[in-house]
């Protein structure tokens, strides 16, 4: 490996100019002494530059969608678009914090069966700063399904493209909304090679009522039960089917599908009776309790539902 190999950062955007401007600006501010290629994937928009200084060995392209509209079709375009070995992601209302790309590319190094590396991130909900750490030592398969291991979001990746384009494969466009590509993406690397983590917050995460995903909870149903076909480990471990189950079960009761929602909740609290996601999905189907508030509640404390 050369000390510094080139790297694509692929930022899909929809209508977020100043978001994907600052986005776009914290990857030109990186201090890595690799060339850095940023491909801004416009969806469903007409592109443009925006008005940035671009420093020596840093380059901008501007492209369209070319794939299935959404995020992982955006995100698949960059990556067929994408000059270099290296291909990092970043979501248009996220940026990277300063040394991100110097800290995470000496992970690769020497070791082949890296295909990705990742960060910790910052949790910013417009009032609050959350820092999320990487709770584990090594980041498995096994792990993964017990464990979304919310810290590990795709805004800090960096892939090998040649995993993307092989063992790996591409974000995956049929997922429902393109819910839980990054999870996805995290399963699927496991099964065939490694994860490196940087345990630093190096990535500022916004999440609020602006983000694309917040409270869409008929979609995010969907994501998850596709999620749950796709990956047959989460039927053979059952703390990770009662997990995944209970996740199910709140989003039906969030989306007002009341009996779907506890029968979810039945299968999730016979694989684990201590899944809480599946006690509130009750509260909530029998009108006990809002979902919006104990979403608004977990939120406060950094936590997602």
């Amino acid at each position: 490996m050369i000390p510094f190999p080139a790297i694509t950062a692929v930022i899909p955007t929809h209508n977020r100019p100043e978001q994907m401007k600052r986005a776009l600006e914290s990857v030109l501010a990186q201090d890595y002494a690799g060339p850095i290629e940023v491909i801004i994937v416009f969806d469903a928009e007409e592109p443009y530059l925006p008005d940035v200084e671009i420093p020596a060995t840093r380059t901008v392209i501007t492209t369209v969608n070319q794939r299935s509209r959404g995020l992982a079709g955006a995100r698949n375009s960059g990556i067929d678009a994408a000059s270099h070995d290296y291909v990092a992601f970043l979501d248009d209302d996220d940026w990277w914090r300063p040394g991100k790309l110097t800290a995470q590319m000496p992970l690769f190094e020497g070791r082949p069966d890296v295909l990705l590396v990742g960060t910790a991130i910052v949790l910013d909900d417009g009032e609050r700063l959350h820092e999320r750490l990487i709770p584990v030592g090594e980041v498995t398969h096994e792990v993964l399904l017990r464990d979304r291991i919310a810290g590990l979001h795709s805004s800090t990746f960096v892939f090998r493209k040649a995993a993307l384009q092989g063992a790996v494969g591409m974000v995956d466009e049929e997922l429902p909304g393109s819910y839980g590509e990054d999870y996805d993406l995290l399963l699927r690397t496991t099964r065939v090679g490694a994860i490196g983590i940087v345990n630093e917050p190096l990535v500022s995460v916004t999440w609020s009522q602006n983000s694309y995903f917040f409270g869409k909870w008929g979609a995010y149903a969907e994501g998850l039960e596709y999620l749950l076909q796709a990956h047959p480990g989460f039927l053979r471990d059952k703390k990770a089917h009662g997990r995944i189950a209970g996740q199910i079960a709140f989003a039906r009761a969030s989306n007002g599908e009341r009996p779907v929602a506890r029968r979810w909740a039945r299968t999730a609290l016979r694989n684990d009776p201590t899944q809480a996601k599946a006690w509130l999905t009750l509260a909530i189907s029998y009108r006990l309790m809002s979902a919006s508030w104990v979403a608004r509640t977990a939120q406060r404390f950094g936590k997602g539902i």
